[in-house]
């Protein structure tokens, strides 16, 4: 199956190229999202896509909505994405796209984290605290930590990396009711989906959330949720405090860049990014395949 890196559609106003996400203006009050087979990683785009990634975060981003939409409202229309361009262009939205409410968005990555993983873990290791919450002292890579952590981070300019942020600067920003709601809202969306994945065998170790304000200022949730690219899905049955245990997110990816010499030296993190092996490449698209089954099948 071919993968669709970056798209082309002429039948409606480019609004923005994210990371994974094209996005373009349907009138002034919905936007058609597109998710394309690119990946990112440390926040750069790597130079290869991988095959069927956008489709299978689709799928995976409105299962969540639909199942958490008790929760919050969110942003789903569902308006069928094919109707609203060229019929030639309609292979590019198939299946990997959304019509989406335009929103306002709030420019704070909403970070819930249930488990001692990834930059947490190396923050912990420094400082005793993820992201300026003190935690417990003695607590091992891949611990469950004894209630989920909000960590939020602030939106970066496309191609920065996002900037870690304490609640108490989210609050400055966008004030104490909005940063409350955002913060209770995320966790009680992290517990719950996590409870659910328990049952498919799944560990949801940490998420991100982000959000709009709609017309009536009411919030929103937004963007994507849940994703094997918002969120670190680890098997359960292979879960061992004190390793790092297997993904089925990009996290399959991250390790191999952390692991690659350039000119033997460690890659910088910065553009261009190495490219990536084709067995790197077969692997991810397996690993994202797999977590979408086992979450949804037969759910």
């Amino acid at each position: 199956m071919n993968a669709l890196h970056t798209t082309s559609i002429t039948s409606l106003p480019l609004l923005s190229k994210g990371k994974v996400r094209d996005v373009y203006e349907i009138g002034s009050d919905r936007l058609l999202m597109i998710t394309t087979d690119r990946l990112s990683a440390f926040d750069v785009i790597l130079p290869q896509p991988i095959p069927e990634k956008g489709i299978i975060l689709n799928q995976m981003a409105n299962f969540w909505f639909d199942r958490l939409a008790h929760v919050v409202p969110n942003h789903l229309t569902g308006i069928d994405p094919v109707t609203v361009v060229k019929p030639e262009e309609a292979d590019q939205v198939r299946g990997r796209a959304v019509v989406a409410k335009r929103l306002k968005p709030i420019l704070v990555e909403a970070v819930v984290r249930g488990y001692l993983a990834g930059s947490g873990w190396k923050d912990y290791q420094e400082t005793g605290s993820v992201c300026g919450v003190a935690l417990a002292p003695g607590l091992q890579n891949a611990q469950k930590l004894d209630k989920p952590i909000f960590t939020p981070a602030a939106k970066s300019a496309m191609g920065e990396h996002d900037e870690n942020i304490s609640f108490e600067e989210v609050v400055g920003r966008i004030g104490a009711p909005l940063a409350n709601q955002i913060r209770d809202v995320s966790i009680r969306l992290y517990e719950e989906a996590s409870r659910y994945a328990a049952s498919r065998g799944i560990i949801i170790a940490d998420t991100k959330f982000e959000f709009g304000l709609d017309q009536n200022n009411q919030l929103v949730l937004m963007d994507e949720i849940l994703t094997a690219d918002s969120s670190r899905f680890w098997p359960a049955e292979t879960y061992q405090v004190g390793t790092n245990p297997p993904s089925y997110d990009k996290q399959f990816v991250r390790d191999w860049l952390e692991s690659v010499r350039i000119d033997g030296k460690p890659w910088s993190k910065a553009p261009p990014a190495p490219d990536l092996p084709a067995e790197v490449i077969a692997k991810t698209a397996e690993k994202y395949r797999e977590a979408l089954v086992r979450l949804t099948q037969a759910a």
